[in-house]
């Protein structure tokens, strides 16, 4: 029988194992030496709560399901009805082809074509490479229609590495700003992370924070990426989320909200542009016909 989320392609490198998915494009699982980095989903099991999913041409949520661009108004489909919004673009679903192979490697490819909210042409690729520092994810657009589009992308992995779940993970996120929503999940302000709940620039146990915010003003390396460690309090094992500069903003979320997480593992989602940003303008890419945008972020993993 066919598996909900279509061809299963595995990627072996060392004791690493990660399995990329025809449906959506995304990653199902990934495990390190038998240990498990990622809160995915079985592969008889149609993927929930946005596991491992790529959110293209814009991450999160937009009010409405509507924008403006270049002077003509676009409405989409409202993915999420209950908040009135539509959520994480429009591939997560989609069947995605392979590319090109190997044992660590795989590209998957799909093209967005015009359609109703988004009369735009992209062709979207996704190579998804392990090495001796883990897993890269590295995502270019192009757009190949006669007309400029807005873009935007995100990945939404949800990371398991306290077997006590979210409350015993030692986070360290190094960002200066939070933004906070209102009860549609859509930004309605932000602040400085001095003094607040939500200051993890330091490392500091997650504890009974509830996290459902978007961060940004990252701190980054002499290398330019900007990485978000998370330790299991017991036994020191963990993994670092790293994220290129054009990754300025990540979405952690502890998924209090859902039965089928529930504070199991904490969603650390690498987005180019903030929730809502097709309306307000925020960090969305302007590509223009024949140009493109590529995009990379990865998890490291960290023995105990």
């Amino acid at each position: 029988m066919r598996a909900p989320s279509g061809e299963q392609i595995e990627l072996v490198a060392g004791g690493q194992r990660v399995v990329v998915v025809e449906v959506g494009g995304g990653i199902r699982s990934y495990a390190v030496d038998g240990r498990a980095l990622l809160d995915g989903y079985g592969a008889g099991e149609m993927c929930t709560s946005g596991r491992g999913q790529v959110l293209i041409p814009w991450p999160n949520r937009l009010r409405g399901g509507s924008y403006e661009f270049d002077g003509r108004r676009h409405q989409f489909a409202l993915s999420e009805p209950a908040q009135g919004n539509a959520i994480h673009g429009l591939v997560r679903w989609s069947a995605w082809k392979v590319g090109e192979r190997r044992g660590d490697r795989v590209a998957m490819e799909h093209v967005v074509h015009p359609q109703p909210g988004y009369p735009f042409r992209l062709e979207l690729r996704i190579e998804y490479e392990l090495s001796s520092s883990g897993l890269s994810v590295r995502t270019t657009a192009a757009n190949t229609g006669a007309e400029a589009c807005p873009y935007g992308c995100g990945a939404h992995p949800y990371l398991s590495v306290a077997t006590a779940g979210v409350d015993s993970v030692i986070l360290r996120a190094p960002a200066d700003r939070v933004i906070f929503s209102d009860e549609q999940g859509i930004p309605n302000g932000d602040a400085v992370v001095d003094g607040t709940a939500y200051d993890f620039r330091s490392p500091r146990l997650v504890g009974d924070t509830r996290l459902d915010n978007a961060f940004t003003e990252l701190e980054r390396d002499a290398d330019g990426l900007a990485r978000i460690e998370l330790r299991d309090a017991t036994s020191g094992a963990g993994a670092d989320v790293w994220m290129d500069e054009t990754y300025r903003y990540v979405m952690l979320f502890s998924g209090d909200p859902l039965p089928d997480v529930n504070r199991r593992s904490l969603a650390v989602e690498p987005m180019t542009c903030p929730p809502n940003a097709f309306r307000s303008g925020e960090a969305v890419v302007r590509l223009e016909p024949g140009a493109s945008c590529t995009s990379a972020w990865g998890i490291a993993p960290v023995s105990p």
